[in-house]
């Protein structure tokens, strides 16, 4: 059974009625960011029930010591912690004399929270009786600024109502914060200075051997029904590693009382001097005060909305789904800043650790190339491509030579941070999703200038792993790749992986072909290239002949490619027959028996067939996807939009709106049962791709945009906007008809359903 206690609403999560059991799920749904911080929805007050506090620093990570029981050659030294930052949401308060925490109260009433995801702001209401019998109405609203991005802000209002109150609010900053995956109970951060000054606090913290400096800060100001009162602490608590100020307020039955507070982070990654960084983010906040702090923020999520917005008219959880993975992925990454990725849990939690991972570049590109600037995909490819000394260092710890560079899997800094044997050293694909995007990047956008000037060298060095990766098999008579494991981890060192297979041959012709358009297109940096790399017609001649020979293992039986060699000796038991008891089997089976077993975590050789679809015909994608789909559980987030994908060009309709509401509601329905945890961000590009590509049909072919459009037939229709080599192309559809329009006077060639179709502004194209 999966949760549904959040409210269907088209632009906001809304949770109501106070329960202790889901207070950590709702930290995670509820968390907010602005692409350089952010935090879960914990409670400012203090909350002495179940929590998962939280709250994250883009780009702050901390190499906590790999947890092995048996140290292999070639294993990661660390497992990069994304760090809990120190807190600066805290405030305590008392009222006549008891502490408010909503573990003890006697009654919690007309409890509701919004995310409100149209205007960017978390907000918290409810009524309380203390143990003192006092009655109190309380009202948050919390945001982090797009606009000053180290700045959040939090107007907490209480209300008494049945008794005047002494109300003491006793804000804090706190450097003293574990992590709550720490694999060796360590301290990360070390306090440098605390310093106060009239109402502001700042704590400076510097994190063990990675050593980033982060100044936390505060500023508190106090108001009587809205007004501003002229009051400073009337205590002030300093520790080694926290500071609290606390304010006591006389109020009136009925009156509002409230604390804003200005807070966030200043970090040696963007200033020399952290303090004085701080100092002129408080100022900078005060200067423009609390409401046009809030309605500059509403203004720039209109803007964000403006281009990135998808609209599902007749269907309100579909719509709100879509909403909220659009939402999640801007919270998590703006394309700012190249030094930057997108982290699997994003600012909601710290599992898998790491910042960087294969999503990226297979998920979350596409997302960002046509909702953004295409400078902000570029910056993605930029960040791998400042990390391939990394990758060749990676590769150089298995054993692989002459600049072979095998990315890896988890990262912060370009160093492999993953450390399960079977991921580390075998899940060698992640290389080819990081070709495929510098492939996919030109295909959208046209721009080939990346490829000379960084991409080639990339490619050269992925290439050479692969090379290498593969051995000659006497047997077949071609080359085969051992030991792997794809993208079903399910399956674990096993031989010739079909997906692994593919990609590897895929990645060698293709760096084949630009190393020969360089040559001719780009002479001066082809022979800059070449002489850096040392790279010979003998070596290009050597990937040629394991291209050419490369062994994909098929099935003549089933008609399908074998997912790999041994595919076929499983128990060959479809999910449709598996006891619904049994699932989800990575929470009920050892991992033994699900190694043996036929099941599949997420889309493996039907990835394959998603990156390639033009290499395949409909009817091999239909014979494969209706054999894997019926083996395949799901237990990944990124599977259902594959799937959903291949459903609607399959025309399996029911299929593809079934999976595209298991993707785009993972994380608000809580599929899989482990949302407390923190949302499953990279996977939600995977949303909006199941409704462009899937339900639209959209693909580049030969520079020009090509669309399927269809409709699932919950909805009455739906729309969204892309960014196709800098021209804004909306697409509506419906049951009758699907229009096109393109912004100003320019004019768009596209084809629909195979026919040409001419866009332009004035007259709607309609197909």
């Amino acid at each position: 059974m999966n949760q549904d206690y959040i409210k269907a609403d088209n632009w906001s999560i809304i949770e109501e009625g106070f329960d202790v059991e889901r207070v950590k799920s709702s930290e995670s749904l509820f968390s907010i960011g602005n692409g350089a911080m952010g935090q879960r929805a914990n409670f400012e007050e203090q909350y002495s029930g179940h929590s998962f506090q939280g709250s994250y620093i883009a780009g702050i990570y901390y190499p906590d010591k790999t947890k092995v029981g048996w140290w292999k050659n070639g294993y990661p030294e660390y497992f990069a912690k994304v760090l809990n930052a120190p807190n600066w949401i805290g405030i305590d308060i008392e009222i006549n004399d008891e502490k408010l925490d909503l573990n003890t109260c006697t009654s919690v009433s007309n409890f509701r929270r919004e995310l409100n995801m149209k205007e960017g702001w978390y907000h918290r209401s409810f009524e309380a009786t203390l143990k003192n019998g006092t009655q109190i109405a309380v009202e948050i609203r919390r945001f982090l600024s797009l606009t000053l991005d180290e700045v959040g802000v939090i107007n907490y209002q209480i209300t008494p109502l049945n008794k005047d109150a002494k109300i003491i609010y006793k804000p804090y900053v706190d450097a003293g914060v574990t992590n709550e995956d720490a694999n060796w109970e360590e301290k990360f951060w070390e306090v440098l200075d605390v310093k106060k000054s009239a109402n502001d606090a700042f704590v400076t913290a510097q994190t063990f051997k990675t050593h980033f400096k982060a100044t936390t800060f505060m500023h508190n100001t106090i108001l009587t029904n809205g007004e501003k009162t002229a009051i400073s602490p009337s205590h002030i608590d300093a520790t080694a590693e926290k500071i609290q100020f606390s304010y006591d307020v006389i109020v009136g039955q009925g009156q509002k009382s409230s604390i804003q507070k200005i807070g966030g982070y200043t970090v040696s990654l963007n200033h020399e001097n952290t303090i004085t960084a701080a100092e002129k983010a408080i100022q900078a906040a005060l200067a423009l005060g609390y409401e046009q702090l809030l309605q500059d923020q509403i203004t720039a999520w209109a803007k964000i909305w403006e281009m990135s917005d998808i609209t599902i008219d007749g269907d309100v959880k579909a719509q709100q789904g879509i909403r909220f993975n659009i939402f999640q992925l801007n919270q998590t990454y703006l394309g700012k800043d190249s030094r930057l990725n997108i982290g699997p849990k994003g600012f909601t939690g710290e599992k898998y650790g790491g910042s960087t991972y294969w999503d990226t570049e297979a998920y979350c590109i596409p997302f960002y190339m046509a909702t953004k600037d295409q400078e902000v995909a570029r910056n993605l490819l930029t960040y791998r491509y400042n990390q391939l000394d990394k990758a060749i260092e990676n590769a150089a710890k298995l054993g692989f030579t002459n600049g072979a560079a095998l990315y890896p899997m988890v990262t912060m800094n370009g160093e492999e941070c993953h450390n399960e044997w079977e991921i580390t050293f075998e899940e060698i694909h992640r290389n080819g999703a990081i070709a495929f995007a510098i492939y996919n990047f030109y295909r959208y956008t046209g721009d080939y200038s990346y490829i000379p000037e960084k991409g080639l060298e990339v490619l050269i060095g992925i290439a050479r792993f692969w090379h290498q990766r593969a051995n000659f098999s006497t047997k077949l008579n071609q080359y085969v790749i051992l030991g792997v494991t794809g993208p079903n981890e399910y399956e674990n060192n096993v031989n010739n992986n079909f997906y692994t297979n593919y990609i590897a041959k895929w990645c060698l012709d293709y760096t084949y072909e630009q190393i020969q358009k360089v040559s001719l297109e780009y002479p001066a940096d082809h022979k800059r290239v070449t002489e850096k790399v040392n790279i010979t017609d003998t070596e290009l001649q050597a990937w040629k002949k394991v291209a050419d020979n490369m062994y994909f293992p098929f099935s003549e039986e089933h008609n399908v490619y074998l997912q790999q060699d041994g595919f076929l000796d499983k128990e060959l038991v479809r999910v449709a027959d598996l006891d619904k008891s049994q699932r989800p089997i990575n929470q009920k089976w050892s991992w033994d028996r699900i190694l043996r077993s036929p099941y599949i975590k997420q889309a493996d050789v039907l990835q394959c067939f998603y990156f390639f679809e033009d290499h395949f015909t409909t009817e091999q994608l239909k014979n494969n996807f209706e054999f894997y789909e019926s083996f395949t559980v799901h237990e990944s987030s990124l599977s259902p939009c594959v799937h959903s994908i291949q459903a609607a060009v399959l025309d399996k309709m029911d299929m593809a709106y079934t999976f595209y509401l298991r993707t785009s509601r993972l994380d608000l329905d809580d599929y899989n049962k482990e949302v407390e945890e923190g949302c499953h961000i990279t996977s939600m590009a995977g949303t909006w791709m199941s409704i462009v590509e899937g339900f639209g049909g959209m693909r580049v072919k030969e520079n020009v945009l090509h669309f399927s459009p269809k409709i699932p037939k919950e909805w009455t229709a739906y729309s969204f906007k892309i960014n196709f080599r800098n021209q804004i192309l909306t697409v509506n559809i419906n049951h009758d008809q699907t229009t096109f329009s393109v912004d100003g006077d320019t004019t768009l060639a596209i084809m629909v359903n195979g026919n040409p179709v001419t866009v332009q502004n004035s007259n709607l194209a309609t197909a």
